[in-house]
């Protein structure tokens, strides 16, 4: 985590972070954005090659956990979700993952199919923001 003023950004060893000059999230006041996330591996810079789309959204959710509570934050602060799937005979597999990460507490969702990323191994890709109380 690194503090600039009162903005605080959570960076990770994800390549593309690095070549496109962009934070996994920042927060601002009581504010997290977490960046459009993916199962990529930061060490490796890959997706699991044949990996399911709900084996990257369960990784995905992971990371996005982690970067909203190394910035202060909590699951259950998660108030907006955006889920990018490839395929739509993925997007029940994205959304149980989004279910199981959630349970009750139930954000605000959109769901977007038929994208592309920029690697073809990825099937999902997951933007969240959060409000600290």
């Amino acid at each position: 985590m690194e503090s600039q003023g009162q903005t605080l950004r959570y960076r990770t060893a994800n390549p593309y972070e690095q070549s496109l000059g962009y934070s996994r999230a920042i927060r601002r006041g009581n504010y997290i954005f977490v960046s459009g996330t993916t199962a990529l591996d930061p060490n490796t810079g890959i997706i699991t090659p044949g990996s399911s789309a709900y084996d990257q959204a369960v990784t995905t959710f992971a990371q996005i956990c982690t970067a909203v509570e190394a910035l202060g934050g909590r699951r259950e602060d998660v108030m907006r979700v955006r889920m990018y799937v490839t395929e739509h005979e993925d997007f029940e597999d994205v959304a149980r993952a989004y279910r199981e990460t959630f349970g009750d507490h139930k954000p605000a969702l959109t769901g977007l199919v038929g994208i592309r990323f920029v690697s073809p191994d990825m099937k999902v890709e997951i933007e969240a923001d959060a409000v600290v109380a």
